[in-house]
């Protein structure tokens, strides 16, 4: 919208706002303060707000947390690339050749010997009559992960099922492409093979048309459960609720971070809005106009339960951008994770845009624990177990080499 058709808009329609939040990125003090745009016409009567400026301050300790995770992901990406081989056996040329496609980097080799605990190497053929090769093959302990992995997969069957049902509930025409489900799955700890596997055991709640893989293939929800129609808002809140006696409005818990501080515009904007009603993200929201600030209500109440269904409680942006129409996110959805900055945090770390949920850390730890997380700890486990064997071998070498060094000076001076 231009600026000269600003005054002719709020003359003739009296209960419409135009709101502009200005976009720019400078740094302050070796930290980026990052200060979003966004142009929103509001309806209702609320006051115009010329130039409503939020500020992205730099939380260390959340970037930590991302930081975290990099050498865990890294060696499942591995394990992943020889699980998918046939027989689950892969040469060492081979997987050097792939190296980009995983983003190591470091040799294969040489991530090999720094994570024993995951594969075995050996010597075989590519082809008949040809010298042998260096292949490797998942290890015993690997294989008992793997087994642990399905064990915990099926303990939390009926949790997983749920998690699938309120992604497709929130939808606004309650289906999904099947192929934006497999890119995401991770995200959400759902199994590899969970389309093929789970999704057919549930026919009172999915229904898969097409083939995944092809593009036009769809998960489709059958049945509305009404026990998976309230979110983490609405269930907290009850749970107030009946311990306190008395009915506890369904409210966002805002966390401002450290040094956070709201200019006068900002602080009037955000107590206007927070005394708005909560709209929960599995009602219907049809009848809603796009820019309305109910509707901005609705959408922090998805991203909400989205990243409260995601494994580590954050989510890149451009895995949310993936379904911008189908939970009806703006273009520009990602300055709400700004405008929020109590409720969200918008991480820069490595180049890529990820929105964190601020109360399920407390500093750089993550809190509030999904119960698929066990599978992060065992294989976790099984890689210190590796580096602890690979740490008692670097140190028995070392003292070989030092005995010989004393063994030949001991020479040396007779």
């Amino acid at each position: 919208m231009q600026q000269s058709q600003v005054p002719a808009l709020l003359s003739s329609h009296s209960s419409v706002v135009l709101l502009t939040v200005p976009v720019r990125l400078v740094e302050v003090q070796g930290m980026f303060c990052k200060t979003k745009t966004r142009t929103v016409i509001y309806h209702n009567n609320t006051r115009c707000i010329s130039s409503l400026k939020v500020v992205w301050r730099k939380d260390p300790a959340l970037d930590r947390a991302i930081e975290h995770d990099k050498r865990y992901k890294q060696c499942a990406r591995v394990v992943k690339e020889v699980l998918n081989e046939p027989g689950q056996v892969i040469s060492l040329r081979y997987l050097e050749k792939r190296r980009e496609r995983m983003r190591l980097k470091v040799k294969a080799e040489t991530f090999i010997n720094q994570n024993p605990g995951l594969f075995d190497v050996y010597y075989d053929r590519i082809k008949p009559k040809t010298e042998p090769v260096r292949f490797i093959r998942p290890t015993d302990r690997l294989h008992r992960f793997l087994q642990e992995e399905q064990r915990i997969f099926s303990e939390n069957e009926p949790f997983i099922v749920s998690k699938l049902c309120k992604l497709l509930m929130m939808s606004k025409s309650k289906f999904l492409s099947a192929d934006k489900l497999l890119h995401v799955k991770r995200e959400f700890g759902f199994p590899n093979d969970f389309l093929v596997d789970l999704v057919p055991r549930y026919p009172q709640y999915f229904r898969l048309t097409g083939s995944p893989g092809e593009g036009k293939s769809f998960l489709e929800l059958v049945d509305w459960n009404p026990e998976f129609a309230k979110s983490v808002i609405e269930k907290r809140a009850e749970e107030e609720s009946e311990r306190m006696g008395i009915r506890v409005r369904p409210s966002f818990n805002v966390q401002l971070p450290p040094g956070f501080v709201m200019k006068k515009e900002m602080r009037e904007w955000v107590r206007d809005w927070m005394e708005l009603d909560y709209v929960s993200p599995y009602e219907d929201v049809s009848h809603l106009d796009q820019a309305s600030r109910e509707m901005e209500k609705r959408s922090v109440g998805v991203f909400h339960e989205l990243l409260s269904l995601s494994l580590y409680k954050r989510i890149p942006i451009p895995i949310l951008g993936k379904f911008c129409d189908e939970y009806r996110f703006s273009n520009a959805f990602s300055s709400t994770f700004t405008r929020h900055s109590g409720i969200f945090y918008l991480s820069l770390k490595g180049g890529i845009e990820t929105a964190l949920l601020r109360e399920a850390y407390r500093g750089e730890e993550l809190v509030d624990r999904d119960p698929l997380l066990r599978i992060k700890d065992k294989f976790v486990e099984l890689l210190q177990e590796g580096w602890r064997q690979r740490e008692d071998q670097l140190r028995l070498k070392q003292e070989k080499i030092k005995e010989g060094m004393q063994l030949l000076a001991s020479k040396v001076g007779d």
